[in-house]
Parts: C-alpha cells; structure tokens; sequence
C-alpha cells in the first residue's frame, strides 16, 4: 500500500503538486491520467524518493518514507525516454537488478527469459542497447522494471515509443502481469483511451491537484466537475451554455429541448451542458434527439471514423462519426445530440446532476 497525506510540493513561487491525498492498494493498476504539465511526473517523483515534499506525508507499507531517498526504496521506475546500460547486452540489462539483489544463477535465467519472452526480446539477448530501435530500448527498459520484483513500480507513459501492434497487445497484457506481482503500479498517461483500455483505477490530475479518484469506469461514465470530465474526454468534451426554464433548456429562444430526466429537479438558471463527441450524431439515432445546425470548421479521415469540427453558437464542436465522411468548410450541416448524454454542470464547473447512461 502507498499513501499520500495532503502532499505539496513547492518550487520557487510555483506550486507542481498541491495537496494530494491518495491511497494505492499493492495489487491494483493506478492509471494517472492528466495533460502536459498537470503534474503527473513530479507526483511520480516524490513517490519514488526522488524529490521531496514541501509539505505532507508519504507512507509505503504502514512506514513514513517522507524522508526516505529513492536508493533506500524497493521502487522501479521507466520513463518515456527508455534508460538503459549501453555497454551491457540487453540479457545483462534485464538481469541487472536481480544481480544486485544476488539472487542464483537460475533463478535470474528464468527472471530474464520470461521477461525476455513477455517482451518479445528473445532474438536480442546477446545484442547492446545502441543496436536496436527505440521500440527495442523500451522494452528492454520495461523488462528490467518488472523483473526488480519492486514493492513500487512507476511507469511514466512507457509505451508512447512503441509501435501500434505491440503497444495495444501490452495494454492487454500489462493489467494481468501487474495482479500476479502483488506491487503497488502507477501509470501515466495523457490518453484517457489508454486509461480505460488499462482499467484498474484512475487518477484525474489537474495543474497538480487531483480533481478525482477511484475506478476508471466510474470515473469515466460519473466526472465529478467539468474539469475531469474534460480531461477523460479525446477528443475534446463539447460544451454549451442552456438556460432551464421550468421543463425545458433554452438557448437564446432559437434552440429549446425537454429537460433529461436525471436533471428536471434542477432549479431554474443558467447552466453548462456537456456531451462527448461520440453522442453528437450525423443522423438522427430516435426521435428523443435535438437538432443543431451548425457550420463546418474541419473535417479529418482517420480511415474508419471521422473527426467533424463544427461551430455552433461561438462553440466549437466535434462529432465523432464511423466511417468516412466530406464535408466541405462553411456547409451548414444538421447535427443531432439526445439530451440524456448531457453531464450538467454549474456554471463554476461543478457537477449539478449527471448519471453513467451519459457517458455510455
């Protein structure tokens, strides 16, 4: 287990981590998930040892390590940018840590070609680092990491070097290695497609402050804010300001739908809807839906689905549509949103009413 008491960290004038409580069981898959800068590697930092809090505690194992550097942890570490012993062969590498530990020569050969094997580094055992692609690197990096056998393991968006094929068939794989080892894991990512891919539990970061935490469906489908709404939503989290009158939402008297029912014991006011670009449709799914018409911004192939960016009422939307679709800048097309998809928000960003079917 690895607990953080309302831990700060301060450099200069400038807050990186602002009182982050947190509790890891050893077993689980702990996902953080945030963008550039929100603070998912330096909270890495301060639970590997390698800084320090400003304020705060650090527990791991029912002991205070606050103080403890990382040479005094069992903690294993890989970064994007893979670290590896060049002078070494890749075997030597990956048997590095269990020779610091002494563990018999069998015993490091077994260690060593199961994660060799789980790796696909078989072919390269003999070869050094220098010699593969970046891919290759990383993987070796990776298989050092799990071989330590650590009571913590940090990996900080470890597959983003890997190429497709292997980086989903890892994502696959990578849950079920972490359960059998009984460590505590914590994996950052950018992506919130990887975060549900990975499962386990989820860590919303936000310019170092944790907006919400617990399993990844659950936070996915209930957000408790805009904010974490916004950051577990690829591509980005369509928004609009409504006003509820009585039984319906209105916008400037031009649009008007019947309030979703998880929101009609809303007092009346002003508030932000928001809905994922997979529920703003080309077509009308039934009859419950809303019509939109809106301009076309973009629109960007990716073969199988299509990115439609559209503006709307000085908003700018995405829809998320299957297969291919052209769509010429400045058409005006129909679009159509059902409003039992909408997260309600207070205009401060806090969540006024909201249920899992939204973000199914």
């Amino acid at each position: 287990m690895l607990e953080l008491v309302d831990v700060t960290k301060t450099v200069g004038r400038e807050t990186h981590i602002d009182g982050v409580s947190l509790r890891l069981e050893s077993g689980a898959l702990n996902v953080l998930l945030g963008p550039t800068l929100s603070g998912k590697t330096s909270l890495m930092r301060l639970m590997a040892g390698l800084d320090r809090p400003t304020s705060g505690r650090i527990i791991a194992g029912g002991e205070d390590v606050t103080g403890l550097p990382v040479q005094r942890r069992n903690v294993a570490m890989v970064y994007q940018q893979f670290i590896n012993y060049p002078a070494m062969t890749v075997y030597e590498n990956i048997a590095s840590p269990l020779r610091v530990a002494r563990m018999g020569k069998a015993t490091i050969e077994a260690k060593v070609r199961e994660a060799a094997e789980l790796m696909k580094l078989g072919p390269y055992l003999d070869r050094t680092p220098l010699t593969l692609s970046g891919g290759q690197q990383q993987r070796t990096a990776l298989a050092r990491a799990l071989v330590k056998g650590a009571d913590l393991v940090l990996l900080d968006e470890p597959l983003a070097n890997l190429d497709y094929k292997l980086r989903e068939e890892l994502r696959a794989e990578l849950p079920r290695i972490f359960a059998e080892t009984g460590a505590v894991f914590v994996y950052a990512t950018t992506e919130p497609a990887e975060a549900l891919l990975l499962g386990g539990n989820t860590v919303t970061l936000s310019e170092g402050r944790v907006t919400q935490f617990g399993p990844t469906i659950d936070v996915y489908k209930r957000p408790a804010d805009l904010i974490t709404a916004r950051t577990f939503s690829d591509p980005p989290l369509n928004t609009l300001r409504l006003s509820k009158r009585g039984a319906r939402f209105v916008l400037d008297g031009s649009v008007s739908m019947p309030v979703p029912l998880h929101s009609v014991d809303l007092a009346d006011g002003d508030y932000l809807v928001g809905f994922r670009p997979h529920h703003l449709r080309l077509t009308r799914p039934h009859k419950g839906c809303v019509a939109f018409s809106a301009t076309v911004a973009v629109s960007e192939i990716t073969g199988s689905e299509s990115y439609i960016h559209v503006d709307f009422a000085d908003e700018r939307w995405v829809a998320l549509a299957h297969g291919i679709h052209i769509l010429d800048v400045d058409d005006t097309i129909e679009l159509f949103v059902d409003p039992e998809r909408f997260f309600v928000f207070n205009l401060d960003g806090t969540l006024a009413i909201g249920n899992a079917r939204a973000a199914a």
